[in-house]
């Protein structure tokens, strides 16, 4: 029997991209839950309670009913799945649509990995005087690559496209919130990324991108990481 939406929990962090991927997911789709907002700076990812449903201790956690599913892109799926008949399709039926918003989907973690991963560890963790201002360029070359390769992607897809195609799909929850991050930490989109600065007003006026905004960001803005990205 299939669990009823009232038997779904859904364990965050704000301003985490992979919870924000998976929220606007259940937003898009519909899905009642009870939300769980916990502190990672806090450590409340760490906690006995959520080491029983996630050993690795990360964020996001979906529990629905019996299933327990921590990967973003995998929740993204998964919702699509289990609540089909409701919300927004996430997933075209035709192959070869489907195959493009695969690819996207799954594309679209080269931007978190050159941005977190490659650039903002690398600022975080190194104590300033040991940062290489040739080595933090290079990071940062790579990335505005990687974003110049999307704002090319989208100029080719035509004027009012999403990630994948004409309509917003996984592969736009997945991509957004790096987007996002990205210009609240400074990048000139304006200026730098015509395409992708029309695609980002689109997107931002969807209702559930607003209703999950990360409430942090709400209150406070970001540091200007970015704003010498091009």
């Amino acid at each position: 029997m299939a669990a009823k939406e009232s038997e779904a929990d859904f364990y965050w962090g704000s301003g985490s991209f992979p919870c924000w991927r998976a929220m606007l997911c259940l937003a898009e789709k519909k899905v009642k839950y009870q939300s769980h907002l916990l502190s990672m700076d806090k450590k409340e990812h760490k906690t006995d309670e959520i080491l029983k449903l996630n050993p690795r201790g990360q964020l996001p956690i979906f529990k629905h009913g019996q299933v327990i599913i921590n990967e973003s892109v995998g929740i993204c799926q998964y919702v699509e799945s289990a609540f089909k008949g409701q919300g927004t399709q996430l997933m075209p039926e035709e192959p070869s649509q489907q195959a493009a918003v695969l690819q996207r989907s799954l594309e679209a973690e080269n931007v978190r990995q050159k941005m977190v991963l490659d650039t903002l560890m690398y600022m975080w963790t190194t104590k300033p005087e040991d940062i290489s201002q040739d080595l933090l360029k290079q990071k940062k070359q790579n990335l505005a690559q990687e974003v110049q390769y999307w704002e090319g992607h989208l100029a080719k897809l035509g004027p009012g496209s999403h990630i994948a195609g004409k309509d917003f799909t996984v592969a736009d929850a997945t991509f957004w919130p790096s987007l996002a991050f990205l210009v609240r930490l400074g990048m000139p989109i304006q200026t730098c990324c015509p395409n992708l600065a029309k695609y980002y007003e689109m997107v931002k006026q969807r209702p559930t991108v607003q209703e999950t905004w990360p409430p942090h960001w709400k209150t406070s803005p970001g540091p200007d990481y970015f704003k010498d990205l091009f």
